[in-house]
């Protein structure tokens, strides 16, 4: 086995070097993770509001009115609608602070660029009415949203590139000593500022003679909707997951390096299964089986590599004191989906053994939740956002009903199946270890 993984280390280490310090990927990182506390609150407050248990609604609406869902819809109306804000000046800054710029002003630059490549018109056609009617000095909710995710980060990005090139050229207003640096850096971001938004508005104008009409429109009928499309596929979740194992069976954090490329995918997708269900569309009415909740809470239950099932063995199995004694040590960080005790304590990063299951039960799991949501056994996620570290069966609960929660049944039973014949093996070399220690600690008592 040791020429095997000498050979996947040489291929798969380049590439975790090379993603993992990729300075455009870090920032994207980093500009979601400013979003993620905000939308995790919309989307909990909207759950509230749609809990899936017609008791708590009808007591909600006996108590506080029948209108009491307004109140707690209010939050994710908003959170949802401009997340793509958050994300620019995310992004922006985090991207800023590594060139050593300024990350406030260059957020703040970054967000009147992206402004200024969206469109302040929209159409409305009254109800029960044919005519269309065009609405100029207004914002498009749908471009602040997850529609204008693609087009805020590469705004962020290239603004942030720009700044940097003013900076490193000397073209800014340097103001003399003893100037508050309130003031110096204010003056100092002028050029950079005015050449930044006199770029963006000649390719908005530019944009506005072609058929698309914006760079939005063009962004996402030419690249975010084909991305969507394809993160949406069962073919892309089984290699996304298969180098999440790939990569952690060398120590490296493979979710963190996936989700760096693939978590604006998974969350556009969640994006717009929320936006169908704030409208009141369930079930496999939703637009897409594939989002962030259904790779988190499905795929990686108990952790990447789906370990939940595998500390359950250990504890009741298992015969071997290392097993049994880790297996309780691992199973209540395994149940909020954090398995580092039993990934570097078993071990299974560098393990030949137990690498091949490690990478086979999530593709498995992809495969056999993927049928289960596409065919309607069990309802699409609704796109409202949990914490990862959501415990299983209620996050199951919470993204899917109850048969999201029975599905992780399921799943921890075919988990089992998969586990059960490799660590037994490894299991049976922690026994004969430990008899032949207490052996040798016998013959040296006598």
């Amino acid at each position: 086995m040791s020429k095997p993984m000498d050979l996947l280390e040489s291929k798969l280490m380049p590439v975790a070097a090379k993603i993992s310090a990729n300075r455009y990927l870090l920032a994207i990182r980093d500009g979601f993770m400013l979003a993620m506390p905000l939308l995790i609150i919309g989307a909990m407050s909207l759950l509230v509001a749609n809990f899936p248990i017609q008791g708590f609604l009808d007591f909600m609406a006996s108590v506080f009115g029948k209108n009491w869902t307004v109140f707690f819809s209010r939050p994710n109306d908003i959170t949802m609608s401009i997340m793509t804000i958050f994300v620019v000046y995310g992004i922006s800054n985090s991207l800023a602070l590594h060139y050593e710029l300024e990350g406030i002003s260059t957020g703040a630059i970054s967000l009147v660029a992206f402004f200024m490549l969206t469109p302040f018109a929209t159409t409305f056609t009254p109800a029960n009415s044919k005519t269309v009617y065009d609405i100029t000095n207004v914002i498009p909710m749908d471009w602040l949203g997850s529609k204008g995710l693609f087009v805020g980060m590469l705004t962020a990005i290239l603004t942030t590139e720009i700044i940097r090139m003013v900076v490193k050229r000397g073209w800014v207003i340097k103001m003399p000593e003893g100037v508050p640096p309130t003031v110096s850096k204010a003056f100092s971001a002028l050029i950079p500022a005015a050449l930044v938004i006199l770029s963006f508005d000649v390719i908005r104008l530019l944009f506005t003679w072609t058929s698309y009409g914006t760079v939005h429109g063009f962004i996402y009928k030419v690249l975010q909707a084909p991305l969507t499309h394809l993160g949406d596929s069962l073919g892309a979740t089984v290699i996304a997951n298969l180098f999440i194992g790939l990569f952690w069976v060398f120590g490296i954090h493979g979710a963190n390096i996936v989700g760096s490329v693939m978590s604006p995918i998974w969350l556009s997708l969640s994006a717009e299964n929320l936006a169908a269900f704030k409208t009141g569309v369930t079930g496999s009415a939703l637009p897409h089986v594939i989002t962030q909740q259904f790779q988190e809470i499905f795929l990686q239950l108990g952790g990447s590599g789906c370990t939940l099932a595998l500390c359950i063995t250990m504890m009741f199995l298992c015969r071997s004191q290392i097993c049994k004694k880790l297996g309780r040590l691992a199973f209540l960080p395994g149940l909020f989906n954090i398995n580092e005790p039993i990934t570097f304590g078993l071990p299974i990063v560098l393990n030949p053994i137990m690498m091949i299951p490690f990478i086979i039960t999530p593709i498995a799991l992809a495969v056999v939740c993927y049928f289960a949501v596409s065919t309607g056994l069990v309802p699409r996620p609704s796109g409202v956002l949990i914490p990862w570290t959501t415990p299983a069966i209620f996050g199951g609960f919470l993204v899917s009903g109850v048969k999201g929660a029975l599905l992780q049944v399921v799943e921890i039973a075919v988990s089992f199946i998969i586990y059960f014949p490799f660590i037994r093996m490894v299991d049976k070399q922690y026994l004969a270890e430990e008899k032949a220690y207490e052996s040798a600690d016998a013959n040296l008592t006598v």
